[in-house]
C-alpha cells in the first residue's frame, strides 16, 4: 500500500478537525457546558481516542470551533490563535463573509435559481441579511453558537481568551452589521452624523440587540429543525 502523501495527510487531518468541531457546536447546542470529549466522539462516530488525539479537554475544543467559525463569517482570519497541531488553522471563507452586503446576496440567489430571489428583493438591507443569516445558522449550528455566545460575553472561556474573542466578534460581525443598519436610515439622516464617534458606542449597541433579538427567535425554531423555513417569519415578526 502506498503511504500517503503529506499533502493527504493534512487534507485528512483538516477533515477530521472540522468533522469534530460540527459535532462539538452540535452536542453544545444541547448540553452547554456540561459537554464532554466523549459525547463529541459519539456524535461525530469516531472513537474516544482519535477526538482526544485532536483535544485533550472541551475548553481548547470550544475555543477553536468559536475561532472557526469567526474566521467563515469575516472571511479571513481575525486573530492570531494557535490550533492543536501549532499551525495557523486553514482560512476557509463563508458565503457569509460579506453577509452584510446584499447586493452580493441577490447576485448568489440568482447564480443558484433561488426560487426566493424575488421574494428577497423586496426585503430592506438588514432584514434580507438577517434572514440569510438565520439560514445559515440552520446550516452551520457552530455559527450559531458563536453568535450565541459571543453576545452572553463568551462566559465560558476564560478571560484571557474571552477578551480577545469580543474584540474580534466586534470588529468583524457587529461593526459590519452596525453599518447595514446605517444605511437603511441614511435617507433620514445628516450624512455628516455617521462618523460622529460618540455614537459609536449606541450603534454597536444596536447592532448587538437585533442580533440577540434574532439568536433568541432562534432557538425555539432550531430546535424544531424549522429555522431554515422560518428564517423570514422570524423576520417578519421582529419587523425589520
Amino acid at each position: 500500500m502506498t503511504p500517503r502523501t503529506k499533502e493527504q495527510n493534512e487534507e485528512i487531518r483538516l477533515r477530521r478537525l472540522a468533522q469534530i468541531r460540527k459535532a462539538a457546536a452540535d452536542v453544545f447546542l444541547n448540553k452547554g457546558s456540561l459537554l464532554e470529549i466523549r459525547d463529541v466522539a459519539i456524535e461525530a462516530g469516531l472513537g474516544y481516542g482519535t477526538v482526544y488525539h485532536y483535544y485533550s479537554n472541551k475548553g481548547d475544543l470550544l475555543h477553536d470551533l468559536l475561532w472557526d467559525a469567526l474566521e467563515r463569517v469575516g472571511g479571513a482570519p481575525v486573530a492570531p490563535h494557535t490550533s492543536t497541531s501549532g499551525e495557523e488553522p486553514a482560512n476557509r471563507p463563508l458565503a457569509f463573509a460579506s453577509a452584510v452586503d446584499t447586493r452580493n446576496l441577490a447576485v448568489a440567489d440568482f447564480q443558484s435559481g433561488s426560487h426566493e430571489t424575488t421574494a428577497s428583493a423586496e426585503l430592506g438591507p438588514v432584514a434580507a441579511a438577517s434572514v440569510r443569516l438565520l439560514q445559515l445558522w440552520a446550516e452551520d449550528h457552530a455559527l450559531y453558537l458563536l453568535y450565541k455566545l459571543a453576545l452572553e460575553g463568551f462566559t465560558s472561556l476564560p478571560e484571557a481568551r474571552s477578551t480577545k474573542l469580543t474584540a474580534a466578534f466586534q470588529d468583524e460581525v457587529l461593526a459590519p452589521f452596525a453599518a447595514l443598519m446605517d444605511t437603511e436610515h441614511a435617507a433620514d439622516e445628516d450624512a455628516t452624523s455617521g462618523g460622529n464617534v460618540a455614537e459609536q458606542p449606541y450603534r454597536l449597541q444596536r447592532a448587538e440587540m437585533l442580533l440577540a433579538a434574532l439568536v433568541g427567535c432562534a432557538s425555539l425554531s432550531m430546535r424544531r429543525e424549522k429555522l431554515y423555513e422560518e428564517a423570514r417569519d422570524i423576520v417578519r415578526f421582529l419587523k425589520l
